[in-house]
This record gives C-alpha cells, sequence and structure tokens, in this order.
C-alpha cells in the first residue's frame, strides 16, 4: 500500500459538485422545490445552492452553462452518467412518498438494499443521478465474505 503524504491543501474551506448543464434553471427548481435547498448564489450562466450551515454541517451544490466564457477546462457538459451524488435521509421510505406525490420521477423505486441501506434513485433535469439512502440493518450474514483480505479470504 503506497504512503500517504500529509494533506496539501492549507486551508479547505468548502467543497460542492459543479454540474455543467443547459438546463441550470431547471436543476436549482428540482433542488430547491424538492430537496430543500436554498440560493446562494445565481447569475445567468451559475447557480450555487445551499442546504444546513456552517455550524451543522452543509450540503452544496453548483450548476453552471456549458458556454459560459468563465467555465474552467474539463467540464464538459454533464450526460448523465458516471456521477451519481448520495444523499443520506433519516427515512427514505418517506421521502420517496413524498417526492412520488410531488410528480417527480422514481428512477429507481425504494428497495431495502441486502447491504444496509434502504434507498430509491431520482434524476435531476442535468441528467444527475440522487441517489436517496437510509441507513438500514444489513442482511444477516451479508458482509461476510467482504471482511477477509482483498478476496474476502483470510
Amino acid at each position: 500500500m503506497p504512503t500517504l503524504s500529509p494533506a496539501t491543501l492549507s486551508q479547505l474551506t468548502s467543497a460542492y459538485p459543479l454540474v455543467t448543464t443547459p438546463n441550470i434553471q431547471a436543476s436549482r427548481d428540482f433542488f430547491v422545490q424538492h430537496l430543500g435547498f436554498e440560493v446562494g448564489f445565481e447569475a445567468s450562466w451559475f447557480v450555487w445552492l445551499s442546504r444546513g450551515t456552517a455550524e451543522a454541517g452543509m450540503t452544496a451544490i453548483a450548476f453552471m452553462t456549458p458556454d459560459h466564457p468563465s467555465r474552467p477546462p474539463g467540464p464538459e457538459a454533464f450526460n448523465g452518467q458516471g456521477l451519481l451524488l448520495t444523499l443520506q435521509v433519516d427515512d427514505a421510505r418517506k421521502e420517496e412518498a413524498l417526492m412520488r406525490a410531488a410528480g417527480v420521477e422514481i428512477v429507481y423505486p425504494v428497495k431495502h438494499e441486502a447491504w444496509g441501506q434502504v434507498r430509491f434513485q431520482v434524476r435531476d433535469p442535468s441528467g444527475l443521478v440522487l441517489d436517496v439512502v437510509e441507513q438500514a440493518e444489513p442482511a444477516a450474514g451479508f458482509w461476510d465474505a467482504y471482511m477477509g483480505g482483498r478476496d474476502g479470504n483470510e
């Protein structure tokens, strides 16, 4: 196993994903209406959303249009693949029922997974899959095969 070096960032004050999409207004509305986020900053080409407080813990996400000249190199328009944003909640079944009642399309219905999560998934207007999870008791013996060495054996 490689030796880990000490952190190189002198002070990290914030971190959040930035999704490049032409649908920033629709994504903003989805996060505000269905997930309880608030707009912290908004311009025609960018929106930053957050939920919570610095003291209690903050979750944030931003959306940016793909054609703005300030866009850093590399983040092409998001195509909905390769990213899953997990949102941990106290009651996934309740949250799924609320979203379903609000007309949100559920792309993966609520299920108690054998590894110890109750989860469901929705997709925001940018194509981002939101994995809404509640920690739960795993099925008896589920983790036994994974607790040994690399291949599950001691």
